[in-house]
């Protein structure tokens, strides 16, 4: 099952340490991901910029509303996202718990990854039919042969 790990962490903690242990601490991360890769645990992941690169969409209004910054003022930010493949939530706690950030006062939000896959399906023919629905019901132009009525 897919697991997604939202990474968060104070930004207190990574901006006290001097930079070979801010060094060092990216070292621990990234040979900790290596792990996982060669594991097969390893989905996917990807770190985010500094949360003062943030812009936020909303929909007020009736209209969309963009504010620079963060959606929520809180002394901990979501500082990347890792997928991870587990047998169950008890090992992508396990895998997590091994973390380096956590070290550091990291935490992770764990979730298990929502399979859309037959709602996605269910969209498309829905859609399907309401095409072909409008189709039937448009006007002929003008000079041209009727269309053969199409069957379902």
């Amino acid at each position: 099952m897919k697991y997604i790990c939202l990474g968060y962490i104070e930004d207190k903690y990574f901006g006290q340490l001097t930079e070979k242990e801010q060094r060092d601490f990216m070292d621990a991360c990234f040979v900790y991901d290596e792990e996982l890769q060669r594991s097969g645990h390893w989905i996917g992941g990807e770190a985010l910029q500094p949360v003062a690169t943030a812009t936020t969409v909303r929909f007020r209004d009736g209209k969309p509303q963009i504010t620079d910054g963060p959606f929520a003022e809180t002394k901990e930010f979501l500082g990347g996202i890792m997928i991870l493949e587990a047998a169950d939530l008890n090992e992508a706690i396990a895998l997590m718990s091994n973390h380096p950030s956590l070290k550091m006062g990291g935490t992770f939000e764990i979730r298990p990854s929502a399979d859309l896959s037959a709602l996605v399906a269910d969209s498309q023919r829905r859609r399907a039919a309401d095409r072909h629905r409008a189709a039937d019901r448009r006007p002929l132009s003008s000079g041209a042969p009727p269309a053969a009525p199409r069957r379902r």
